[in-house]
């Protein structure tokens, strides 16, 4: 009995999804990380680059990474903003801008994610 090629096929389509996906999501935040980025995407955006449907590309991600393409994009959103306030002396609203924030919608989003604000993990960081 022979391997069913459409298993094969649909496993390495999804393979190949998933790198295009982490590819383009990293180019994107090097791009927000310098100041190149026009906005940030929102998952269509993603999805039109790869050239799949947005449904398609959730689901994929979702069934060969267990996470959503949204979970991937704000992880590494966020793993950003912790750099930023790391390595830089910026203000915390030119950050929140940078990443296209309103500076209380970034506390907010940051502070759902890691359980303090921007300032507090950025003080934090000088104990």
């Amino acid at each position: 009995m022979t391997a069913n090629p459409t298993a094969v096929n649909t496993g390495t389509r999804a393979l190949e999804i998933v790198e295009k996906y982490q590819r383009v999501l990293d180019q994107h935040i090097d791009d927000l990380r310098h100041g190149r980025a026009e906005k940030t995407f929102e998952i269509q955006d993603l999805a039109e680059l790869l050239h799949i449907h947005p449904t398609h590309l959730s689901n994929t991600l979702h069934q060969t990474l267990g996470q959503s393409p949204c979970d991937l994009y704000e992880n590494r959103l966020l793993a950003l903003a912790k750099e930023l306030l790391e390595d830089t002396h910026k203000p915390v609203g030119d950050i929140a801008r940078q990443l296209y924030y309103d500076p209380s919608n970034f506390t907010k989003f940051f502070k759902a994610y890691t359980g303090i604000t921007p300032k507090q993990y950025r003080q934090n960081l000088q104990v």
